[in-house]
């Protein structure tokens, strides 16, 4: 905002009276030389004091009486308006109330400013959460599609080629149900109506079940899953079982997905007081700088045509952190392009 800065009464008032007594001053001047008349300094003084008194004080009265109060009655507005039904206490006015209106008119003007690229912004998000949803939806939907209207085209009595294309189209089925459910849960998770059932888990036994669940993908892909120590003690922490386990075999997931061929990925455990710190890391593909910011973004994917190619909802991230929101914790990620990628996130201990 500019940093003009409207002028008091005083100022204004004292500004007009110099104006016009410069103008007495020159008409003064203007007569003598007219007149030819002797010049009196000493009439000059008075007349000077005189018209810098008299015109001060009109044109301080007519400021303070008009102008003045007409700006206190849209000071007053502006503030009620900004401050109504927020339940803070009201700013006693100063008595410069046309700085504190330009003040507060500036204030206003930037809270709009960013409430505008708010909205643009969120607007923005709609249109790419919708495109992503309908390519989303589109590719199993036609792949059913296509299946059923070549066995309308064909003749039935293959039943080897019967079945190719019906299980085929199965695929695509459950591919399409499980976006719906992956949709269904994060909706859910947003309003509130997935409760947690809160118990004292043992987290390191929790992520040993996620690598063995994990154990055919991982060998399809040669990367090996495991903890930091085999022999890690166990850990208690105060979470759901059920979504934690989601939320290992979503990261891990992920991991294997992206990893290359003959790669690692590391579960580690960090006590960090109150909470235990869990880190997933791998050095696999690793995620650029620019897209670190979004990954958690429903449907956003790095890298589009690969992401697409490997299955999945594009959903699993955005599911963690929702899960992970949900105990109150925070989940973050750090990673090098070509070097491997960290996810990490934290649960409360167990007492």
């Amino acid at each position: 905002m500019s940093n003009f800065k409207i002028r008091t009464p005083v100022s204004v008032a004292l500004a007009s009276a110099l104006l016009i007594t410069g103008l007495l001053a020159a008409t003064y001047f203007l007569l003598i030389y007219i007149l030819e008349k002797e010049f009196e300094w000493l009439w000059l003084f008075l007349l000077l004091i005189l018209g810098f008194a008299i015109s001060f004080g009109i044109v301080y009265y007519f400021i303070e009486r008009f102008l003045y109060h007409k700006v206190k009655i849209i000071y007053k507005t502006i503030h009620m308006l900004k401050t109504q039904g927020d339940g803070k206490p009201r700013i006693m006015m100063s008595n410069d109330v046309l700085s504190e209106v330009n003040n507060r008119v500036a204030d206003w003007a930037d809270e709009k400013i960013r409430e505008v690229k708010e909205l643009r912004n969120a607007d923005n998000y709609r249109r790419e959460f919708i495109g992503n949803l309908a390519h989303e939806l589109k590719t199993p939907v036609f792949n059913i599609q296509g299946y059923i209207d070549t066995l309308l085209d064909t003749e039935l009595n293959n039943p080897e080629l019967n079945r190719k294309f019906l299980t085929r189209a199965a695929d695509s089925c459950d591919r399409l149900a499980d976006l719906i459910q992956d949709l269904d849960q994060i909706n859910n998770f947003e309003s509130g109506n997935i409760p947690l059932d809160l118990k004292r888990i043992d987290v390191v036994d929790l992520a040993r079940h996620a690598i063995d669940q994990l154990e055919a993908q991982s060998k399809l892909k040669n990367i090996t899953l495991r903890l930091r120590n085999n022999n890690e003690k166990p850990i208690f922490v105060e979470a759901d079982a059920k979504r934690i386990m989601q939320v290992f075999v979503n990261l891990l997931s992920n991991s294997v997905s992206y990893g290359v061929d003959g790669g690692e990925t590391r579960i580690r455990f960090y006590d960090m007081g109150d909470n235990i710190l869990i880190e997933i890391a791998d050095n696999g593909i690793g995620i650029a700088l620019e897209h670190l910011p979004r990954i958690f973004e429903r449907f956003y994917r790095v890298d589009k045509s690969r992401s697409r190619n490997e299955g999945g909802s594009g959903l699993g991230l955005a599911i963690c952190k929702h899960i992970i929101d949900s105990h109150n914790q925070s989940i973050s990620v750090r990673s090098t392009e070509g070097v491997g990628s960290t996810f990490s996130f934290t649960l409360k201990k167990a007492k």
